[in-house]
This record gives structure tokens, C-alpha cells and sequence, in this order.
């Protein structure tokens, strides 16, 4: 018997994941995390921490991000050059002001991603977008959990001629 059992070039390609941020009820952590999970392959049944598995993410719609509480303007992300006297201190509000919600979302799905040397590779996956127009609409397959490819002309004929012959 083979030792490779399902893990093929097939379940090893990526799928492409529309997230729309602005028309989500749920909060930053929440979206990141789910965020997350798809980055590292979490949700395939070949996941290995060991191995980049995962898919891409497209979330759009940043500037429209929920945050419960006070977090907007307590929340502070800090930098450091590691030269003395370098720390800077930023609130989310800054942030959002300067680089806007896309990074801030970037930063939160960064702390909930292993800290290894996959991290960078799975956080370049994410294509971040203020608004609801993004470059990669050919290659989305799922939006949020359920899947597009349904809707896709050419799999609607090839569906009807096999119900056709059928």
C-alpha cells in the first residue's frame, strides 16, 4: 500500500478565501483567528505543522473593522530598532488613521500565527483591501465558508450535459 494516502498534488493546492470584513458581524480577534486557521491549512485533513499548507486569503472591506470595547483607543502596538531610547507607542486609532484596517487586521492574524519560520510566508498569503475592490476576483473560490465553484458557468454546463446523458 502507498504511503502517500491523500496526499496529493490535489489536496495540497490552494484555494483562494473571500472574507468581507465591513458585512461580518463578528469582531477583529474572531475574523483573525478564522483568518488565521485558513493560513496555516488548519481546516484541511492533511494539515502538518510542519509543512505551509495553506490557502489564501482575500479580506476586504478593512476600514468598516469591529472592535469591542475601548480597544480603538487603548490598544497600543509598539515598535522597537533596538537602539536605546527607540521604543514608539502607537494607538489603533493612530493606526488606523496612517496605514488603515488592513494592517491592523495584518498585525492581529500575525500574533496568531506560530512563530516559526513559516510565519511571513503564510502572512503574504493575506491581500488586505480598504475597500470592496480587489484584483483577485478570478481566483476566488469560497467566500467565507461556502463555496463558489457551483456558480461558475462552466461547471453549471458540465453539470447539466452530465444530468443530460445521465
Amino acid at each position: 500500500m502507498s504511503q502517500t494516502v491523500g496526499k496529493t498534488r490535489l489536496a495540497y493546492s490552494r484555494v483562494w478565501h473571500y472574507i468581507d470584513v465591513g458585512s461580518d458581524p463578528r469582531s477583529l480577534g474572531r475574523i483573525a483567528s478564522r483568518i488565521a486557521v485558513f493560513l496555516m491549512g488548519k481546516h484541511k485533513p492533511i494539515y502538518d505543522p510542519s509543512t505551509d499548507c495553506g490557502d489564501y486569503v482575500v479580506a476586504v472591506g478593512c476600514k468598516d473593522l469591529r472592535t469591542t470595547g475601548k480597544k480603538r483607543f487603548q490598544k497600543k502596538y509598539y515598535t522597537h530598532t533596538t537602539r536605546p531610547g527607540s521604543l514608539k507607542s502607537m494607538t489603533m486609532d493612530k493606526m488606523f488613521e496612517k496605514w488603515g484596517g488592513g494592517e491592523v487586521l495584518r498585525r492581529a492574524v500575525r500574533g496568531m500565527l506560530p512563530k516559526n519560520r513559516l510565519r511571513e510566508k503564510r502572512l503574504a498569503r493575506l491581500k488586505t483591501f480598504e475597500g470592496l475592490n480587489h484584483p483577485y476576483k478570478e481566483n476566488i473560490i469560497k467566500f467565507g465558508n461556502q463555496s463558489g465553484i457551483g456558480n461558475l458557468p462552466e461547471v453549471q454546463e458540465t453539470l447539466k450535459k452530465a444530468r443530460a446523458s445521465g
